[in-house]
């Protein structure tokens, strides 16, 4: 391992001695045995985007092997928990396969930025160590405060810094290897707060899954390289960047989610620099780059390099990416780098992706059909909730709006395709009573394949509620298959039921975000208490104006703005800059956002 001077140089991109296998190893440890045979590794960048350390997945393999036996000594059984604080470092990355030679549970928890203050993370903190029975926690030294706090009355045999650990332990245990069908981790998906569930990830279903991401997926080329700013607690940063990287042995270079949210022009920066070719990121990351680049830095990046520009962890919004690829095509960029896909942790990480090339394509679907009307009041799962059927093309297509107005007034909505599933899995839609439905239905997606899940760990009851006997998993989204493509139309916890009609969140929040000085991210949509017990919809919306005059002008624009593109009759609640709460992997939380409403601990500015 190499760490800041002057004559650093990142792990290389090409390995021209090294034959690439695509995952298909039997444990995590092999896989990191073969990749430490060659010279790439894992790269720790500044947030100005210098390379403050080079380790190499033969270092990294070496340290692993010293902290497994280090692990053992401790007198750890095989499966114990080992939480680690998930900050992007050499640490994070030797100590979570350091685990893998002593046969323990890593389990990545989530850094503070989202959980809105000290106390909520600490309470958030203290639920997860103690949901999996933590026996040692590493922190580094900037969060040690913090952790002590959280552990107590927590039973361990150790918690401090990664040198602490090193320093008190020895290194004389034995290592003890994994099988495939040994629990590899522990993921905590990012919705994972008042109940916190533990995921349990074998190493067989993640070797599946690497395969299929770099296989199947984005087809590793020997010129390929990963740039990424996406956290190692969240699964798409920890399987979708870090693990299959590793296990199909790619060169990675890391930004902290920290620093890329002070400059995300760095992200891009090292793309061009470093001539990469695969990143991933959710919707809002290709936002804020859009929106913070000037002239000056777009002029210094050349794009042409990028081959796989990944979309997930979140709802895809196309008029998103539309804007991106306008932006940055004099920079080089090729709206079909696009690559939407689908997953979940809970299916260790991917489901389906859109072919390499294709870019973003979308089906327009009749938002009286996608409002579920049919759906809701139907159970015979026939001819329910049809679209067009006719994909729009790339971004350079004629749509241009996720709202298109057809003949006799009627609105549709571009749903975004998130390609093929990968070769391992079925996929069924599904109807309220549990039956198949054909193509172009609107329903519950069901998924069955090696990655998905064994269970949530020592959840019983929360397991059966998403995943029966026979494998298949409720993954809580609703959507629909068309030309053996995948089409995600919301998560069905957070659909909005006024007088019997379904309606989508995302679908009030665009309409609210296209009055001038409404940002995404600022809106959230959700279900309260009306007179008589009936549901209404409110929309909270984050007002950075200060005069009463302007606030009531304000509201009855986003109001008047709803009614018009929807049709909903909304109530709108004015709340103050940045306190709509977010997931720990940064997306919104609807959820949490109608909790803290009607508890009174998001306070309405004007109404």
């Amino acid at each position: 391992m190499v760490k800041s001077t002057s004559m650093i140089i990142p792990t290389p991109t090409v390995d021209a001695k090294l034959p690439r296998r695509f995952a298909d190893f039997a444990t995590l440890v092999d896989a990191l045995e073969y990749a430490a045979s060659g010279i790439r590794g894992i790269n720790f960048y500044s947030a100005r985007g210098d390379l403050d350390i080079s380790l190499t997945y033969k270092q990294a393999r070496d340290r692993a092997v010293e902290i497994g036996r280090r692990l053992t000594s401790l007198g750890l059984k095989k499966g114990a928990r080992v939480a680690l604080i998930a900050d992007t470092s050499d640490d994070f990355v030797c100590f979570f396969l350091g685990a893998q030679y002593a046969s323990v549970l890593p389990v990545p928890l989530p850094l503070p930025t989202s959980f809105g203050g000290r106390e909520g993370y600490v309470q958030q903190l203290e639920l997860q160590l103690k949901a999996c029975s933590a026996s040692v926690v590493i922190t580094p030294e900037s969060m040690e405060e913090l952790v002590d706090e959280a552990i107590q009355g927590c039973d361990l045999l150790f918690a401090g810094t990664p040198a602490a650990f090193m320093n008190v332990t020895k290194d004389s245990g034995e290592l003890r290897l994994p099988k495939p069908e040994d629990i590899a981790y522990l993921q905590y998906s990012s919705g994972s707060t008042r109940f916190p569930h533990g995921i349990s990830v074998t190493h067989k279903s993640l070797m599946a899954n690497c395969h299929g991401n770099s296989f199947h997926g984005v087809n590793v080329r020997d010129d390929d390289r990963v740039v990424s700013w996406l956290p190692f607690y969240h699964d798409m940063g920890l399987v979708g960047t870090f693990l299959t990287a590793l296990a199909s042995q790619v060169s990675l270079d890391y930004l902290s989610t920290e620093d890329f949210a002070r400059r995300p022009m760095t992200w891009l920066k090292l793309i061009s620099r470093n001539r990469a070719t695969i990143t991933y990121s959710p919707t809002f990351g290709y936002d804020i780059c859009a929106r913070r680049v000037g002239a000056e830095a777009l002029a210094e990046l050349d794009l042409s390099c990028w081959r796989i520009a990944g979309i997930g962890g979140d709802m895809i919004r196309p008029e998103v990416m539309r804007n991106f690829a306008d932006t940055f095509e004099p920079a080089g960029f090729v709206p079909g780098t696009f690559m939407p896909s689908y997953g979940l942790a809970e299916c260790t990480l991917a489901v389906s992706f859109m072919p390499v090339g294709r870019g973003v394509e979308t089906d327009l679907v009749d938002e009286k059909k996608l409002s579920g009307l049919e759906y809701a009041n139907n159970g015979n799962g026939k001819k329910n909730s049809k679209g067009n059927g006719e994909l729009n093309g790339d971004l350079n297509g004629h749509v241009h709006s996720p709202r298109v107005n057809g003949n006799g007034g009627t609105r549709y909505r571009e749903i975004v395709n998130c390609g093929k599933p990968l070769p391992e899995y079925e996929i069924e839609i599904r109807d309220p009573n549990g039956d198949a439905l054909e193509e172009h239905s609107i329903g519950r997606v069901f998924v069955r394949g090696t990655s998905v899940m064994n269970g949530y760990f020592n959840d019983p009851e929360a397991t059966d509620q998403v995943l029966s006997q026979d494998g298949w998993l409720d993954t809580g989204d609703m959507g629909y298959l068309l030309n053996e493509c995948l089409f995600i139309v919301g998560r069905v916890k957070d659909l909005i039921i006024v007088n019997g009609k379904n309606h989508w969140p995302q679908d009030l929040e665009w309409a609210a975000e296209q009055l001038p000085g409404v940002r995404n991210g600022d809106i959230a949509a959700i279900a309260v208490p009306g007179d008589n017990q009936e549901e209404i919809a409110a929309v909270l919306v984050q007002c950075r104006l200060r005069d009463p005059d302007e606030r009531r002008s304000f509201a009855a624009g986003v109001k008047s703005q709803i009614l018009e593109a929807t049709g909903v009759n909304c109530r709108i609640e004015l709340i103050a800059p940045r306190t709509l709460p977010r997931t720990s992997s940064g997306k919104l939380s609807r959820a949490k956002a109608r909790t803290q409403f009607l508890s009174g601990g998001l306070v309405a500015l004007a109404q």
